[in-house]
């Protein structure tokens, strides 16, 4: 799916709803600060009530050329949108037969981001559904950003907050947290949340100053290479989904792995990564090892 100069684009999950437009305003951005092509994906999988109107007729064929005429307006409008904010991205559109879960995976292969929408994860059978969101973000070979509506409110100075734990997924997470405060001239704030044990540790002290050693060779280095992004590091007792979610409330997005230590290859999705997203104000960006 990269274009004829190589680059891979950024896809975004178009919703049907044209009162959503964050998720598609943040992937607009994104492909503008980083000068690559943006795709926009609408999925029409099983037929809901949403799309029904007085004029449709019951039939297969009437039915699903409906569906497709009011995909073909969905993303005019979001292409209409795109182009009113950042006339110099580039757009291309897919209109796909499928549930909206595959339909995105099978995009994330040739992608450099998947963008989604969430509405509290709670509503099915849309792209901003759970039953899309965590299935993408457990298989998807690229990182997914996550974008809550309603939009949140950030402090400044503007930071970003990125989980580390000492996995392959956390150090691939750090990468990504310093990309992205470098392209926004923003902070980064890299907390490893150290959660004791039910029975207890012999030396909790110790612990913690492994947790540190930890911190910060995982951060080692990613400073040389991005030198203007202003890092605070720390480690931080408590439950690692309430920490990172509390700490990054008024945060520009949130970066994790998929997966952290001690997971497991047959999960869909790290215990953390999938507590996030159901928790934080801000957009979350998984990213995989």
């Amino acid at each position: 799916m990269a274009g004829a100069d190589g680059r891979r684009p950024i896809v975004v999950g178009v919703d049907p709803d044209p009162s959503k437009r964050l998720a598609l305003a943040w992937a607009a951005d994104e492909a503008d600060r980083r000068h690559l092509p943006l795709r926009l994906v609408h999925a029409q999988g099983v037929p809901t009530g949403g799309y029904r109107s007085g004029e449709t007729r019951p039939s297969w064929e009437e039915w699903n050329q409906a569906l497709h005429e009011l995909g073909d307006q969905v993303l005019k409008e979001a292409v209409a949108f795109v182009r009113s904010r950042h006339p110099a991205v580039e757009v291309s559109t897919l209109l796909a037969e499928g549930e909206p879960a595959w339909v995105l995976r099978q995009e994330a292969r040739g992608a450099a981001l998947v963008v989604v929408g969430s509405w509290h994860l709670s509503r099915r059978r849309e792209m901003s559904s759970s039953s899309v969101i965590l299935p993408l973000t457990a298989h998807a070979p690229c990182p997914v950003a996550v974008v809550p509506e309603p939009e949140h409110v950030t402090q400044q100075p503007a930071y970003f907050v990125v989980g580390v734990d000492g996995s392959p997924h956390a150090a691939a997470a750090v990468d990504v947290a310093f990309e992205e405060a470098a392209l926004r001239g923003a902070h980064l704030r890299a907390l490893y949340v150290w959660h004791p044990p039910l029975l207890g540790v012999l030396d909790e002290d110790a612990a913690v100053r492994e947790c540190r050693r930890v911190l910060s060779e995982t951060v080692a280095g990613r400073t040389a290479t991005y030198p203007d992004v202003e890092l605070h590091h720390e480690v931080v007792r408590g439950h690692p989904v309430q920490v990172l979610a509390e700490a990054s409330e008024h945060a520009l997005g949130l970066v994790v792995g998929t997966r952290g230590r001690g997971g497991f290859t047959g999960m869909l999705l790290g215990s953390v990564s999938q507590g996030v997203l159901h928790h934080a104000g801000c957009p979350v960006i998984t990213v995989p090892a």
